[in-house]
């Protein structure tokens, strides 16, 4: 029979790394980003007449998406 009392198994948890500093960089770059998509998308819309589908707030969050990931990369 075996005595886990004396000598028990140690448990190793996994402890996720800190997405502190990721959102910090997301929201820089996202606040960074928001203007010229802002001109962007209001010049394609003068240019088109007509609204582009993916609006200001899209554009800019997915060029956040892109270059934040890039960062911790390199």
């Amino acid at each position: 029979m075996t005595d886990f009392t004396s000598n028990a198994p140690q448990v190793r948890t996994r402890t996720a790394p800190p997405k502190r500093e990721y959102y910090a960089y997301f929201t820089v770059i996202f606040v960074a980003a928001l203007p010229l998509s802002f001109l962007t998308w209001a010049l394609s819309a003068a240019r088109q007449l007509s609204l582009p589908e993916k609006g200001p707030i899209k554009r800019a969050w997915s060029q956040a998406r892109i270059i934040t990931p890039m960062i911790f990369s390199a």
